[in-house]
Formats: C-alpha cells, sequence, structure tokens
C-alpha cells in the first residue's frame, strides 16, 4: 500500500488574511477551500501532514527584500484558522525559502517514508517552488495541485509551475 504525505506552506496569517503583513492577494484566499479538502483526505487516508511555517526573527535579513512579516510568535506567523493543525501534526517553523533549510524536515520525511509527497500553499515562485525543489534532490515523488497553490505575481506562478513540472518531475495538475 502506497503512502503519502501532504506538506501545506506558509498559509499564515500575515499572507492569506487582508490584515497579513505580506498578503498575497485574494488567490491566496481561494486555494483554502481545496486545500481543507485535500487535508481532510490525507487525515482520512493517515498520511504525515506537515505545515511549514515562516517564522522569522525580528531582524531577520528577509526584510531587507520583503515587508517585515510572519515574525516568531506573533499573530502573522501562525497558521490561519481554516486551516490549523491537529495536535499529532508537525508544525515546522522554518526562516528561509526552502522548507528543508535548518529544519527537520528531512528526518520527519525519512522516518514516515511516504511514496509521494503533495505540496500546496503560498508563493508558488518563492517557498512552494523551493520546497519542491528540495523534494526533488531527495527524489521523492511530487504533486502540486495547481488548485492549491497562489501567488501574488500571476506570471512568476505560471513559470513557476511549469519549472516544478520541468525541472524537477512534479506532476502538476
Amino acid at each position: 500500500m502506497s503512502k503519502s504525505a501532504l506538506i501545506i506552506v506558509d498559509m499564515l496569517n500575515d499572507f492569506i488574511d487582508e490584515k497579513g503583513a505580506l498578503y498575497c492577494g485574494p488567490g491566496a484566499r481561494e486555494i483554502v477551500p481545496f486545500i481543507r479538502e485535500r487535508l481532510t483526505a490525507h487525515r482520512q487516508a493517515g498520511s504525515l501532514v506537515v505545515y511549514l511555517q515562516d517564522a522569522h526573527a525580528p531582524d531577520d535579513l528577509e526584510f531587507e527584500k520583503f515587508p517585515r512579516h510572519c515574525v516568531a510568535g506573533t499573530w502573522g506567523s501562525q497558521v490561519i484558522d481554516d486551516l490549523a493543525p491537529l495536535p499529532a501534526e508537525r508544525v515546522i517553523p522554518k526562516t528561509r525559502y526552502s522548507g528543508f533549510y535548518g529544519t527537520d524536515l528531512d528526518a520527519v520525511l525519512s522516518a514516515d517514508r511516504p511514496d509521494a509527497v503533495e505540496v500546496v500553499g503560498v508563493c508558488t515562485s518563492i517557498c512552494v517552488m523551493d520546497t519542491v525543489g528540495g523534494l526533488a534532490n531527495r527524489d521523492y515523488a511530487i504533486r502540486v495541485p495547481r488548485a492549491g497553490v497562489a501567488d501574488f505575481d500571476d506570471q512568476a506562478h505560471q513559470f513557476s509551475l511549469q519549472r516544478m513540472q520541468r525541472l524537477y518531475g512534479a506532476l502538476v495538475q
């Protein structure tokens, strides 16, 4: 029997809520019902569910590129209520674009040994794509549903979907 995992990338108040510091636009809100459906399906199947959580120090150098956002421990860095994790589900704080950089994501996936990993969340062209690249480098079968990812830049979103499919071998549907 095949095992799968679901990685939910940065579905956090600062990106998804209109009052958030780095709101990704209405497209980010529109993917929430789809992600909730996928989350329910993965939970029912007993899949590993991992949330990646942007969680920066107050003086993070990333704030030279982007406005201050998702400071660790603040409302902005919390997973939105609509997708709240269950106590048994992993929430992995990260400080960079890839969910693998400086985190235990590799160890969590290695311990569970999923055959395939589905990735949803924001932003397609930044944290989603960099995390998918990390999965590809570790030889996971990857699925990225179009209805489950969003970006503040539609051109970058489209390019990233193509890149993940062509370069990383992700199944983009």
